[in-house]
């Protein structure tokens, strides 16, 4: 958090807006620290939900132009460093073709699709117009949820920090049972 009481709304928008052009960045971390930052009144609660809607549609956008100038080869070419494989490309392209241009929407919340999906929407030449309006309403959504988040782990901060080691031991026991539930099932699947 001492980074944005130093640098702020300029370090928020920065890592929101390069997430939106492919860069992988902890956007969620830095919208979810930057709010409880302005629960405690280091931030204002309103400038940050604004910078971080205004950064997210900004990357998106930048990454669906540059999606649509560069296309498919640039994308497989300087994909692969944030392991962007062909397989994955098509698979995503297969994804957004067939569950409708709505899904825009919930790739915002989907890490892998929250940072390529104005890339590849670009480079398969989805309309801007279809793109921009459900990106905006994805943004919108995303935006408000983390901030939320945020704010209220913000203004909770001394009773989250009284319950961190009985949370982290029912997240462990939950973790391990959909552990153990996902390998008994993938077990009797076999022949």
């Amino acid at each position: 958090m001492e980074h944005f009481e130093r640098y702020g709304y300029p370090a928020l928008a920065l890592l929101v807006l390069l997430e939106g052009i492919g860069i992988p960045t902890p956007a969620v971390s830095a919208v979810v620290a930057a709010s409880a930052l302005a629960a405690h009144g280091g931030l204002s609660l309103p400038a940050v939900a604004a910078v971080t809607l205004l950064a997210a549609v900004a990357g998106d956008n930048l990454g669906y132009l540059l999606g649509r100038r560069a296309g498919r080869p640039a994308l497989l070419r300087f994909g692969r460093h944030v392991r962007l494989t062909e397989e994955r490309l098509a698979r995503a392209e297969r994804f957004i073709a067939t569950r409708g241009r709505n899904i825009v929407i919930v790739a915002r919340f989907v890490d892998g699709l929250r940072q390529t999906n104005g890339l590849i929407c670009g480079a398969m030449v989805l309309p801007w117009r279809q793109y921009a309006l459900r990106d905006g309403l994805g943004a919108v959504l995303w935006t408000s949820l983390w901030v939320t988040v945020g704010a209220v782990a913000g203004e909770n901060l001394h009773r989250i920090a009284r319950y961190k080691l009985p949370a982290l031991l029912a997240a462990a026991a939950v973790l391990a049972f959909f552990l153990i539930r996902y390998l008994l099932r993938r077990r009797s699947r076999r022949p």
